[in-house]
């Protein structure tokens, strides 16, 4: 089964074709250009370099979040377009879970961590042993002083990956948490972590159509926000 994953939850943007835990092509920017300018272009170059097309995957797939507002609504946008021209299946992937992908090699707990601004982190714990993840927690967004409170009683050792990585390391350490950064190459979030998932998650029949595909933001937009705060509604409904 072939794999075509998006990635788009933050500043960087990446591709990847996998195939049963193979990856078989990929690419990664992260020079702070705008996902709408830079994914097709990064999506179809990779495609003709790989010799491959689109009638040639078996499943689409997406980090659908948390992560970004914009970012995920162009990666989810871009790939409900690519599933409903081939009527090809989907996965919204956790981009929590993708970046745990990178972790596999780790014993012990990983701390997925992305920067929600507002003195939060968007974060999710996984158990790794002998490179199999046991999610921990569901994703969420939680202040820095909940999380140190969630992990005071683990004795696991803990890695941190995910542009919050840094923050959360910082924090724990100060808090006589004891904490490692995840090396640079392995700490973000990459499309090859968002096909490795989709893939264990089409093998449990997890994958749905492009109509049914939506990002999950964890929280409300500062424009949402924002109207709340004025006493209006959020929907036309």
């Amino acid at each position: 089964m072939k794999t075509l994953s998006l990635e788009t939850s933050a500043k960087s943007v990446s591709v990847a074709v996998t195939e049963d835990g193979k990856v078989l092509a990929a690419s990664y920017q992260n020079i702070g250009l705008t996902h709408s300018v830079t994914l097709m272009p990064l999506l179809d170059g990779m495609l003709q370099n790989a010799g491959l097309s689109l009638p040639d995957i078996d499943l689409l797939a997406v980090a659908a979040g948390p992560g970004s507002f914009t970012g995920l609504r162009i990666g989810v946008s871009a790939l409900k377009g690519l599933a409903w021209a081939k009527e090809k299946p989907c996965c919204g992937v956790s981009t929590l879970l993708a970046m745990a992908q990178n972790a596999r090699a780790f014993e012990g707990t990983v701390i997925c961590a992305m920067d929600a601004r507002r003195s939060q982190v968007y974060n999710a714990l996984f158990r790794c042993e002998s490179g199999v993840l046991t999610r921990l927690c569901p994703d969420r967004a939680i202040g820095l002083a909940e999380l140190a409170e969630d992990l005071s009683g683990d004795p696991a050792p803990k890695l941190a990956v995910g542009d919050g990585a840094q923050l959360c390391c910082d924090y724990l350490t100060a808090h006589g948490i004891p904490c490692r950064l995840a090396p640079e190459n392995i700490r973000y979030q990459s499309a090859v972590g968002v096909a490795l998932a989709a893939e264990d998650m089409a093998r449990r029949g997890e994958s749905v159509s492009g109509r049914d595909l939506v990002p999950t933001y964890l929280r409300l937009s500062q424009a949402e926000r924002e109207r709340l705060a004025k006493g209006l509604k959020i929907t036309l409904e």
